[in-house]
């Protein structure tokens, strides 16, 4: 039997294969071995919200699988990747209710979704690690997190009547949310959620946190 390598969901990023597509990163636990997963817009909008632990005002398809499991005392143990064949990978969900356990298949990108929401642990093969796996420079996310930084005398004062439909590019984009007071930009993300934009809420809910991270160390 194949050596089993468990995972955790590390992020998403813009997939640079498929246009308007997102790419689901599987780190190796304690080992820098990465698998990027290519997934559809609203699977990739469902695992944001869960790893940004955003509360839409109604469930989303996998909260409310995630509650109806637990009201009928269903527990998820884990998440097995267990194939991947012509560009696809294939996943199954291990449940028990105390007395059998039932494997159901599922894609991929629906059982991390589901597998964040119950708090289970994620597992491949290591053959699979080995086909589809690639080590990524660690700097990189020190990269990304510094994108879009803002210098605030480089902006006209305009632009905070704007919206982020009318900036251009993500460095413009950065600069404006720098602009946003703390209070302003809790007031997007809570206007966001409602509207089920999570794409804005987790841009404002990011720009906080980020602030929330700089207050502390200084």
């Amino acid at each position: 039997m194949d050596t089993r390598i468990e995972l955790r969901v590390q992020g998403l990023t813009n997939s640079q294969i498929q246009s308007g597509a997102y790419a689901l990163i599987l780190a190796e636990e304690n080992g820098l071995r990465r698998i990027p997963i290519i997934v559809g817009t609203a699977e990739a909008q469902s695992i944001a919200i869960a790893l940004e632990q955003i509360i839409p005002p109604r469930p989303l398809t996998h909260d409310l699988f995630a509650s109806f499991s637990r009201t009928l005392g269903v527990e998820l143990k884990e998440v097995f990747i267990y194939k991947f064949e012509d560009g696809v990978f294939y996943s199954e969900l291990l449940f028990s209710d105390g007395v059998r356990e039932i494997r159901l298949d599922s894609r991929t990108s629906d059982a991390i979704a589901i597998a964040l929401r119950m708090k289970c642990r994620i597992y491949t093969t290591e053959a699979i690690v080995r086909e589809c796996g690639v080590v990524l420079d660690e700097s990189q996310d020190t990269i990304e997190n510094e994108e879009g930084e803002a210098l605030l005398d480089e902006l006209d004062a305009y632009l905070l009547d704007l919206e982020p439909e009318d900036l251009k590019g993500e460095e413009e984009l950065g600069k404006w949310l720098s602009l946003l007071d703390k209070e302003s930009l809790q007031e997007r993300l809570e206007e966001a959620i409602i509207e089920e934009n999570y794409e804005y809420a987790k841009m404002y809910k990011d720009e906080l946190h980020k602030r929330e991270e700089e207050e502390r160390t200084l």
